[in-house]
């Protein structure tokens, strides 16, 4: 699977997406991760991409044209599955989101910087806008390398255990049940007897019931119940 990432400070990215999960995907040829500085693709001598917005107002958007020759340049190189926009406007990132573009084979990513970009860029390429939360962050970077590494995780053969992912939190609508591991006893606190019963139905039954137990005090809203 492709990514490509439009950034105004590509720096940010390599950084978040050079190690762990999304490396090990890209050393073993499952994935591939582009990151395309935005400044090679400005105005003049000091490669300008941003400007003053029409109307007036505080901060400064990144123009259109600089964005849109880098997005040219790559839709005619491959076509993509979804051109997204991080931006706090967007549909909420949840798992079932993750699971339903880990399934294509090209993203192409947008990270806003400043204000945000020229609006006519989001009327003729972006297909999606994805955002992490009601919260606003510097750029779209950080927002880009969660949405990688959700998706990536996902990729057939990336995880180490085939079915990891699939016991993430969200993946059945509810949060992932608590989770021990050696020693047995740790200042005074025993891993629960269950979990070294060897009783594997048990054992799924417990998980289960420890899921539905946590979601309900911790984000009833999943269950479709509203919050005390």
């Amino acid at each position: 699977m492709r990514f490509d990432i439009i950034s105004a400070v590509p720096e940010l990215l390599t950084g978040l997406l050079g190690y762990s999960i999304p490396k090990r995907a890209c050393d073993k040829g499952l994935a591939e991760i582009f990151i395309h500085n935005l400044h090679d693709y400005g105005f003049g001598k000091h490669k300008q991409i941003d400007d003053y917005p029409f109307g007036g107002g505080a901060g400064m958007v990144l123009m259109a044209e600089p964005l849109s020759k880098v997005i040219e340049e790559l839709l005619a190189a491959r076509k993509y599955d979804q051109v997204i926009y991080m931006t706090p406007d967007g549909t909420s990132l949840k798992q079932s989101l993750s699971n339903k573009l880990s399934l294509g084979e090209n993203l192409l990513i947008i990270c806003g910087h400043y204000k945000g970009i020229d609006q006519r860029v989001r009327d003729l390429y972006v297909s999606m806008e994805i955002s992490l939360g009601d919260f606003v962050l510097s750029g779209g970077e950080v927002a880009a390398a969660a949405l990688v590494d959700s998706v990536i995780r996902l990729i057939p053969n990336v995880l180490g255990d085939g079915e990891s992912a699939l016991g993430d939190s969200f993946q059945d609508d509810l949060l992932a049940p608590p989770l021990y591991t050696r020693p047995e006893l740790f200042q005074g606190l025993s891993v629960p007897p269950v979990l070294t019963s060897g009783n594997h139905s048990k054992i799924s039954e417990w998980k289960h019931a420890q899921s539905l137990e946590r979601t309900l005090k911790m984000r009833p809203d999943l269950l479709g119940l509203k919050e005390e």
